[in-house]
């Protein structure tokens, strides 16, 4: 485990206040939004999922930051990120923008940790040539529908037709009850609305794609560098089915108590702890440095 003291943090910490702000970088395919903070030799880079952005990761990152420098990305088509040229992209499609990203910044190894969806395309980044994750964590990581094509028609059918309808205003207020647990406080709910509040109709619609057309078992991350979670009240990406997952791959698995689906929003400090304990798979032997 990293050495020192894990501080508590609030779930709705602002990004201004633990100084996570908002920045931008130009890569081939037009510009990546990002934030950033903390210091050290090793680097943790953060996917958020289809309904949120960089900054759900404040509360999170805020603790990581005192081990670590902490990168989390605005996927393309959220925040200030420009979208894929592709109508529908895959998890590869995701993976190569985030190559350009970790190569921008001069990221040359890092632990990469992805959410739902963040954890499709975290996955597939492990299959690139060049790819500089030398260990990985998935949370509640989204299966996606590729090997379910029913399936997939309705999934895709009924959250393109909530975005049309209700919009990401009407979207975003029905979210807490679903990504949070029961027992999440106002400043986690608060918290989920402002970042759904952030998304862009195309970013979501083109994540939308990517959900029904992938699917996670294409790829394979290494057994021996990647661990799972998943919140212990999860009813997105259930604790069975995340454990499942983990059980196909041969990764360890374990639950994040008094969490739903956004387990790093309403329990920033516990998440943090699994991701600093992650962070010493850099240090195994036969990892690059």
């Amino acid at each position: 485990m990293a050495e020192g003291i894990v501080q508590p943090h609030a779930p709705g910490a602002s990004s201004a206040a633990s100084g996570f702000a908002e920045n931008t970088v130009r890569i081939g395919g037009g510009v990546l939004g990002y934030r950033e903070g903390g210091s050290g030799r090793q680097a943790i880079v953060l996917l958020h999922g289809i309904s949120s952005g960089s900054a759900s990761w404040s509360g999170c990152a805020a603790v990581l930051g005192g081990h670590a420098r902490v990168i989390a990305w605005d996927a393309p088509g959220y925040g200030a990120s420009t979208p894929l040229p592709q109508a529908r992209p895959t998890a590869v499609h995701y993976a190569e923008r985030l190559h350009e990203l970790l190569e921008a910044l001069q990221v040359n190894q890092c632990l990469l940790v992805g959410h739902s969806l963040g954890a499709l395309m975290a996955a597939a980044y492990s299959s690139l040539p060049g790819q500089r994750a030398a260990a990985f964590v998935l949370m509640s990581p989204a299966i996606g529908y590729g090997a379910r094509p029913e399936q997939a028609l309705q999934v895709r059918d009924k959250r393109l037709a909530a975005l049309r309808e209700l919009g990401i205003q009407g979207m975003a207020q029905k979210l807490p009850d679903r990504l949070l647990s029961g027992q999440a406080g106002e400043p986690a709910r608060e918290a989920v609305r402002h970042n759904a509040l952030r998304l862009r109709p195309e970013g979501y619609a083109q994540a939308v794609e990517l959900l029904c057309g992938d699917d996670i078992d294409r790829y394979a991350p290494p057994a021996s560098a990647c661990r799972v979670y998943c919140g212990e009240h999860d009813i997105v990406t259930t604790p069975e089915q995340s454990g499942q997952y983990a059980q196909r791959h041969g990764f360890p698995f374990a639950p994040i108590a008094k969490a739903g689906h956004a387990c790093y929003v309403e329990q920033p400090d516990d998440t943090a702890r699994m991701i600093l304990d992650a962070l010493t798979l850099l240090d195994a032997p036969g990892t690059t440095t």
